[in-house]
């Protein structure tokens, strides 16, 4: 079974590495599925949430702010300038910095920036939770 080799890194530390069946992220273009001897690509990330199926069947989701994606054989390469796995983000912190980054407004593109960012933090952290939830159901 053909494989990818992924490697999720921020610019402070190395988020996850491993393998996976797919990848899927958003660029600046839209977003990408990215499956075994897909064609090369280099892309800018946009602010979102970056999924990976790992071999064994998990899905590894992380919000992810900028950076590169970069698929080269079956390597495929997201350098995040800021990343966090969606275990890792509190939901009551990630509605907090939301609200502040709204009641801050909208004015700028920094400004704006800050909002999005919030919104992709909340959205993965709200996913895993919702996932941790439907397992627990079962």
């Amino acid at each position: 079974m053909a494989e990818l080799n992924v490697s999720l890194v921020a610019v402070d530390r190395k988020i996850w590495s491993g393998t996976a069946t797919m990848v899927v992220a958003k660029t600046l273009e839209g977003e990408i599925g990215i499956l075994p001897r897909h064609e090369p690509v280099l892309a800018l990330l946009a602010n979102s949430p970056v999924r990976i199926t790992t071999t064994e069947g998990n899905v590894i989701s992380a919000a992810v702010h900028g950076g590169f994606f970069s698929v080269d054989s079956d390597n495929v390469s997201i350098l995040a300038e800021s990343a966090e796995l969606s275990g890792e983000i509190d939901v009551d912190r990630a509605r907090l910095a939301l609200e502040r980054a709204k009641a801050a407004g909208a004015d700028t593109a920094d400004e704006m920036a800050a909002i999005e960012r919030a919104e992709v933090r909340l959205k993965v952290a709200l996913a895993e939770q919702h996932k941790e939830h439907a397992a627990g159901g079962r």
